[in-house]
Order: C-alpha cells, then structure tokens, then sequence
C-alpha cells in the first residue's frame, strides 16, 4: 500500500466570528440570531452560562463570575470579531464594564456586546426618548431595570410586566398570547415600545407589533442582533425584523 503526504491549502480569509454566551435556560436566542444571520458570510457560535433561579440581581451578578471560562471555551485560543452576552437584566445587575472586563480577559481582540447597552444605543440612533417597557421579570428586576432605562436619560410614560421568576417559565411564554398582550399595550405617547428579555418569543412578531401599533418596537434580540452586525460591518439589507434594521 501507498501512503502519500498530501500538503493541506488553508483559506486566507475568514468570515467575520461571532460568539454567543446565552444562558443555559434561554430557548429563544439562538434561533433569533440563526434567523436573521443564516444567510449572511458570519461564522456563529454558542456557549452557555449557568443560570441561577429566581432571577435576582444577586443571582445574575453570581451567573456573571462566570463569564471569562464561558468565553473562554469558544474556540479556545482563537480570536473572535464580537462576543454577545445574552442577558438584559443580568448585564444590569452586574454592569456592562464588569461584562466587557471579563470577556475581554479571554478575548482581548473582541468588540463586546450586551442586549441593555445595545437597546440603548438603538434608542439613541433611531432620537427617541419616551418608551413604553415591558419586562417578563418579577416586580423588583422590572423595577430594576426601569430605574437602569431612567439613569440612561429615557422618560419612561408606562411600563407592565409579567412577574415570572424564572428563566425557564419566560421561555415558555406564548407567542400569540405576547402578541395579544404587547398589542393592546397602554403606549401612553411613547416614541417607542421596548420588551426586554431575551427569552421572549417577541423577534418574529416584531413587524406586525409596529403595523398594529403604529410605533417603533424594540427587543432584547433584535437590538442585540443590530448591535452586533454593526460592529462587524453586516448590518447591511436586513428585512423582516422591524424598522431598527433599515436605518443606517
């Protein structure tokens, strides 16, 4: 028998990485993000974070200590473009610099993305100031993170929320309930309606939400997702996920 040694031919340029931290318990964001990337040059990929139930601001900032090994163990010794970490609340409760200081501790070369600070540069782009806010969380995190959208200068005109404490249960929220929910949603002449939460099912109702409501909505993935093509230049030509994606 023959054996030959053939030379292998490596490309010499890569798509653009991005990796994912998503909690252990979150069903909905990786299929956000496969949506609205899968035919797009983006090489994706996933870790998960263990998450501590109930959702408590202490339990968040426990889950975050644990950011640098998650991010880490995506290609380890590789450099990634961005590096999302899927939690609203839980980037809240620990602090967007805390996140990046981590992150940045196992992949120094990468952009850093959270769904808070994200959503707030959304609102910023796109010059609103009043929102609506609707959380899926208990009545201290919904308050927690209306207070965090306040110090950030927005003026919040009504707010509602579900009262779920646990990740889990969030996951489980029906689709088409949500949409009934969101869309008879007191506005009170909110410029925009933001849900918080990755967990909710809210990406795919996102268009017809702004047809019934007539207004700019916003969510955890969507701004999440927006956030990160910008950074790595793909944000380009994104139809079906609302009106945050046509603006430039």
């Amino acid at each position: 028998m023959n054996s030959t040694k053939i030379d292998p031919k490596y490309i010499s340029k890569s798509n653009p990485r991005v990796g994912l931290i998503a909690l252990a318990s979150d069903f909905m964001i990786e299929k956000d993000f496969i949506n609205v990337i899968k035919d797009r040059d983006i090489d994706f990929f996933v870790n998960r974070i263990e998450c501590y139930n109930p959702l408590t601001k202490e339990n968040l900032i426990k889950m975050s200590e644990k950011v640098t090994e998650v991010t880490k163990d995506i290609l380890p010794d590789q450099d990634l473009d961005c590096v999302v970490y899927g939690c609203t609340s839980g980037t809240i409760a620990a602090g967007h610099t805390s996140i990046e200081k981590k992150v940045k501790a196992a992949k120094p070369k990468a952009d850093v993305t959270t769904p808070s600070t994200a959503a707030i540069k959304a609102l910023k782009k796109m010059n609103i100031n009043k929102i609506c806010l609707f959380t899926p969380y208990s009545k201290k995190l919904n308050d927690e993170v209306l207070e965090y959208f306040k110090s950030e200068g927005f003026d919040i005109t009504s707010n509602a929320y579900f009262d779920i404490e646990s990740d889990l249960d969030i996951g489980k929220v029906d689709q088409n309930y949500l949409y009934e929910v969101l869309s008879n949603i007191d506005l009170n002449n909110a410029d925009a309606l933001f849900v918080s939460c990755t967990a909710l099912p809210v990406l795919p109702i996102i268009d017809k939400l702004e047809k019934k409501l007539n207004t700019i909505v916003l969510s955890s993935n969507q701004a999440l997702i927006w956030d990160t093509l910008v950074k790595i230049n793909k944000n380009n030509s994104v139809e079906g996920f609302g009106k945050l994606f046509q603006i430039n």
